[in-house]
C-alpha cells in the first residue's frame, strides 16, 4: 500500500541499534515540497520542485523507522492560534 504526504519539513526517527537518530528533511527553497512514500518495506522522503522534478531523496528501511513527523506547509489564509490572517492594506 502506498501513502503520500506533503509538507515543508519531515522528521524521521530511526532505530540505529544503539539508540535512535533523527533525520530532518526540509524543502530548501520556496515552491518546493517534501513528499513521503511508504511501500515494500521502504520509507522514501523526496524533495520535489513545483514541476515535480526530484531534487534529493532519502530512503529508510520501514522496520527501523520509529516515528515519522510531518510539519505541513502553512496556508496564509488559515489563522494561527487565534491570530487573524493579515491581508493587503
Amino acid at each position: 500500500m502506498m501513502e503520500d504526504m506533503r509538507g515543508d519539513r519531515v522528521e524521521v526517527v530511526v532505530d540505529v541499534g544503539t539508540g535512535v537518530q533523527t533525520y530532518e528533511i526540509a524543502a530548501t527553497r520556496a515552491g518546493r515540497r517534501v513528499e513521503v512514500t511508504t511501500g515494500r518495506g521502504v520509507v522514501e522522503v523526496v524533495e520535489v520542485t513545483r514541476g515535480g522534478k526530484t531534487v534529493r531523496t532519502a530512503r529508510f528501511m520501514a522496520e527501523r523507522v520509529v516515528a515519522l513527523v510531518e510539519h505541513p506547509a502553512e496556508s496564509e489564509l488559515v489563522p494561527r492560534r487565534g491570530r487573524r490572517p493579515v491581508r493587503g492594506q
